[in-house]
């Protein structure tokens, strides 16, 4: 699984160890993490502290990946925030395809009721067609 963590000094162990913050649950979506979690790194860490990294971890937790985040937050500014993608925007957006639904919806349900009105004219235009046709059969023999 894929996390964004933060690299952090350990005074304690000596250590440097990753702070996770958010985990990728889908290919665009992100969950924050709430509580403190770490990830120990070992004496031999070359990282700077606080950098940002993307950091893939097995079942069990254990590093599999571990590279810079730059690129992929560069990439985040790039392909959203410069396009002025904010979390107002994607209420607002969301807020409008909520209308569209219910409009669909509404316009759905019309529909219906037109068709189901339109067939039980047609029933009644049928029914009066017999009618006529028998009326006619039976005023044209001779009493």
């Amino acid at each position: 699984m894929l996390y964004l963590a933060q690299v952090r000094k350990n005074d304690f162990l000596g250590q440097f160890q990753l702070l996770l913050l958010a985990r990728q649950e889908a290919e665009n979506v992100w969950t924050l993490i709430p509580e403190e979690a770490f990830i120990l790194l070992g004496k031999n860490t070359t990282h700077s502290e606080k950098l940002l990294v993307l950091v893939e971890l097995s079942p069990t937790g254990d590093i599999i990946k571990l590279e810079e985040a730059t690129n992929w937050v560069v990439n985040l500014v790039k392909n959203y925030l410069s396009n002025g993608i904010t979390p107002e925007f994607l209420r607002q957006e969301a807020e409008r395809v909520e209308e569209w639904r219910k409009n669909l919806t509404l316009q759905n349900q019309d529909l219906a009721r037109r068709s189901l009105e339109l067939e039980a004219r047609r029933e009644q235009i049928q029914a009066l067609e017999e009618n006529l046709k028998r009326d006619k059969n039976g005023n044209s023999h001779p009493q």
